[in-house]
């Protein structure tokens, strides 16, 4: 009965099971760290109001997205993208009529989880025993349970896709950032479907890797730049099978980029069709942005004097320029990212290239906020394999919250000025620039070993499943 027992041990604390341990630990921590944010308190009127008084959610750092979402996108009211109201704008313009300005999974899923809140508010009322607060308390934690199981799902892919390297996994499991940031936003659905579609490619399964690309894409746009590197490691795979006088390999990239483009529609058109003034608001939200302070326009202008591309803007104006030269500067990350492609000695690693098209996005984007760094976490552990370089740049991104928060507390409130914040976007910039240096360098100098995230021509569906299961 006792070897019986430690063999039954041994089986339970396998390598992913601890690894899942790591990651509910520090999820469950990352829910303490947003708990002041919370809290409530007596309002003027005598009813329960959220406890935000003095600056709290910047003086405690556990400002979320998440809790004013509830009340600032009107989640109770009808159906998102047919449903407006009447919001300041951002720029000091006139109050304008705002639409939910999220893609459409991420919009449906708030939706439909403030109708839960609501229905379990109401459930609450009627029994009398069940735990129960502010709803958007109870929105809070019900987002952030499945916040945590996308997280939890992003964990497990990274194990099955390493499973001989289960510190990979634990790296993205024990990652800073996860502790800080996936309860900030909503990206870690996006993240979790991204790496369910990359998973299922390098499993030769390119319907259903394009169905979740394509879902990835609809609840975060980013993820619609996964595709590039995708085809063009696959063109380049091509290319090098019939200068060898091969057969060319199977046309797996094209059809996973071709359902994944099938289903992004399928998603979005029955919402753009009927409210297409609701479903634009996303983009228009987007164009109408300035650079945002996490941005390298606004460090370049702060620091330099720099007016910007467009000047001084009068509120509610759109920056155009800036639009042009951020458009601009990703199709040339892209076509550099080709080259790259093109003159490597051998296919380039799909992790890696993907690594390159999304840090390269942030680096030129209108806005880095923080919960997007969860973007790089599982690509830059599947791309580049080196726990302490990949600690330290997690490390710094993360502790970038503390000068955040008092920034965005202000001086007049014994907060920080901006010099110490962008001092600290600068060095998280150059951390991840300089990780993409060695990615590119892994590049052009390949390691003999073939892409374990590309499907081999030969490999068998079986041979997959055995892989997976050894997990």
């Amino acid at each position: 009965m006792g070897r019986h027992a430690l063999v039954g041990r041994a089986r339970f604390w396998t390598p992913l099971r601890v690894v899942l341990l790591y990651a509910v630990l520090v999820l469950a921590l990352g829910w303490l760290v947003k708990a002041p944010c919370i809290q409530q308190t007596l309002g003027p009127n005598g009813h329960l109001t959220l406890d935000w008084s003095a600056g709290r959610q910047y003086v405690a750092m556990c400002y979320s997205d998440v809790v004013t979402l509830y009340g600032d996108h009107r989640l109770t009211g009808g159906l998102p993208y047919a449903t407006h109201w009447n919001a300041a704008d951002p720029s000091g313009g006139p109050e304008r009529v705002q639409y939910m300005d999220y893609p459409v999974v991420t919009g449906f899923f708030l939706w439909l989880t403030a109708r839960v809140a609501v229905r379990y508010e109401e459930l609450s009322s009627a029994v009398g025993v069940l735990p129960t607060g502010l709803p958007e308390v109870v929105f809070f934690d019900l987002v952030a349970g499945l916040l945590a199981a996308a997280w939890l799902v992003v964990v497990w892919l990274v194990h099955r896709s390493r499973p001989n390297r289960p510190w990979d996994a634990a790296l993205v499991a024990l990652s800073p950032l996860a502790l800080l940031h996936v309860f900030t936003g909503t990206d870690a659905l996006a993240v979790a479907a991204a790496a369910g579609g990359l998973y299922l490619f390098g499993r030769r399964r390119p319907g259903w890797a394009g169905v979740l690309l394509g879902v990835a894409a609809a609840t975060k746009l980013y993820a619609a730049l996964l595709l590039v590197p995708l085809l063009l490691i696959g063109w380049r795979r091509r290319r090098d099978a019939r200068a060898a006088g091969s057969r060319a390999p199977d046309m797996l990239t094209r059809r996973t980029a071709l359902v994944a483009v099938f289903t992004w529609l399928v998603v979005n058109l029955p919402i753009a069709v009927p409210y297409t003034y609701g479903w634009l608001e996303t983009l228009r939200v987007g164009l109408n942005a300035t650079a945002a302070p996490d941005s390298l326009y606004f460090v370049l202008s702060y620091f330099t004097g720099w007016p910007g591309f467009d000047g001084e803007l009068l509120p509610g104006e759109v920056p155009f320029r800036l639009n042009q030269v951020m458009l601009a500067l990703i199709v040339l990350c892209c076509v550099a990212l080709a080259v790259l492609v093109w003159r490597s000695p051998a296919p380039p690693r799909l992790a890696g290239m993907c690594f390159l098209m999304v840090a390269a996005l942030l680096l030129v984007n209108k806005s880095w906020s923080p919960q997007f760094s969860l973007w790089l976490v599982p690509l830059a552990v599947l791309a580049l394999p080196r726990w302490r370089l990949l600690l330290t740049w997690m490390t710094i991104d993360a502790l970038i919250w503390v000068p955040r928060m008092f920034y965005y507390l202000g001086v007049e409130n014994k907060g920080l000025p901006p010099d110490f914040f962008l001092a600290a976007v600068l060095v998280r910039d150059a951390v991840v620039i300089a990780l993409m240096a060695l990615v590119v360098r892994a590049t052009l100098r390949p390691p003999p070993t073939p892409d374990p995230d590309w499907p081999s021509p030969i490999q068998s569906l079986q041979h997959a499943d055995s892989v997976g299961s050894a997990c």
